[in-house]
């Protein structure tokens, strides 16, 4: 079975409280609006997944939670390798990924995700936005197989895109 790695940059956050650290900043407005709105949209694609792993800083972990609740879903893995992770990191943690998984939603950060969907596949993307998410798929049945050019680009999607299917 093909695998289908879903990248979802977290939503827009909160710079408002300048005694926060940067793991600790949570989804400001937007941020809490948007994530929801781009679970259902993933939704209204039919897209449905085995997994998801999420970055545990507060801002994507929130993000996370927006779609486990649009897909009813109480499990979320926290993988602490995703946060501030360069894409190199990310592939490890991808090739580290259960192969019982077919399609898994990865919650994280730029620039790494957007290094990442361009380095995998035949995307070329200037930036992932907050919310946004890059669909990614595999014609391996093993995510250790997962390498540089590999996939390819199944859609990118973001708050602000209104060419959505």
């Amino acid at each position: 079975m093909a695998k289908q790695l879903l990248l979802v940059r977290h939503g827009k956050s909160d710079w408002g409280n300048a005694g926060l650290t940067d793991f600790d900043r949570p989804l400001n407005k937007r941020g809490k609006e948007n994530a929801p709105e781009m679970a259902e949209r993933l939704i209204n694609r039919g897209f449905k997944f085995d997994l998801m792993v999420s970055s545990p800083a507060k801002r994507a972990k929130s993000t996370a939670k927006y779609f486990a609740e649009a897909y009813q879903v109480d499990e979320i893995q926290f993988e602490e390798l995703i946060y501030e992770a360069n894409s190199k990191t990310l592939l490890k943690v991808i090739n580290g990924f259960d192969d019982a998984a077919d399609s898994i939603i990865m919650f994280g950060h730029n620039p790494g995700f957007t290094d990442l969907a361009n380095e995998l596949s035949n995307a070329d993307i200037y930036n992932v936005p907050t919310a946004g998410m890059v669909l990614i798929s595999f014609p391996f049945d093993s995510w250790q197989m997962v390498s540089k050019g590999t996939g390819d680009l199944v859609f990118f999607d973001y708050p602000k895109n209104s060419d959505e299917v």
